[in-house]
């Protein structure tokens, strides 16, 4: 029988550079299976350990160390070699007192940021959809795959700050002028920036906004951008 869910390896030589794996090593490696972050931009736990952190050597101790219930994501115990880590993900050890957000950074989709051990609780989510149903409420998807049903004014691009795992709203950070923001991808990710002027999009074009980067002003799609505050970050992001 064809396995629903894909191949559970990948070969080293097509897995994303982020990972920070060794190209000339065994032939394959471990991927992600279907969940919360696309595939091309997230990390497999395994992966995660062994090669980008480092804390184990071999993918027998990160088995050890996953199905031992030691990775908390999210405040969530994930006992998956596969799990897939992504955008704004908090991690933590059991017995290792460092705590991990994966932001953008130099020009890379995701690395370890290591936080505050009082931001483990708080989150980042993009909102990417908006869909009304029964009863005259409205249920939010955000960008890490999670919804929430919920009366609060809100708009597809802003981003709330979520208390996790409990998933409450504490705010909502709304895109629009001199909001922060932070590029999500791209030669540009892991900068931030001030919003100058939103563009609407038409049937060609996606909606764009103007960000100050620095000393120069560049024009980027809403879809690589997020906001992360309203004059400055709300949490650590760099």
């Amino acid at each position: 029988m064809v396995s629903i869910a894909g191949s559970k390896k990948l070969k080293r030589q097509m897995a994303p550079k982020f990972w920070g794996i060794t190209r000339k090593d065994k032939r394959f490696v471990i991927t992600v299976r279907p969940g919360p972050h696309p595939k091309n931009y997230s990390i497999p736990s395994a992966v995660f350990l062994r090669d980008t952190l480092k804390h184990v050597t071999t993918l027998r101790e990160a088995k050890s160390s996953i199905y031992g219930g030691k990775i908390i994501v999210d405040g969530i115990t994930r006992k998956s070699l596969h799990h897939g880590l992504g955008l704004m993900d908090v991690i933590e050890l059991e017995g290792i007192s460092e705590v991990y957000r994966l932001v953008p950074q130099d020009g890379h989709v995701l690395k370890p940021l290591k936080i505050l051990e009082n931001e483990k609780s708080k989150k980042l989510v993009k909102v990417i959809s908006k869909t009304s149903i029964k009863g005259g409420k409205t249920q939010i998807g955000f960008h890490d795959g999670k919804s929430l049903i919920s009366d609060t004014k809100i708009d597809v691009g802003d981003s709330c700050l979520m208390q996790i795992p409990e998933q409450k709203i504490l705010d909502v950070i709304k895109l629009e002028k001199k909001s922060h923001v932070i590029v999500i991808r791209g030669i540009n990710a892991g900068q931030t920036g001030s919003v100058e002027e939103i563009k609407e999009g038409s049937f060609i074009l996606p909606k764009r906004v103007l960000v100050t980067l620095g000393e120069r002003t560049i024009e980027i799609p809403t879809d690589l951008v997020m906001v992360v505050g309203k004059e400055k970050p709300v949490i650590q992001v760099r």
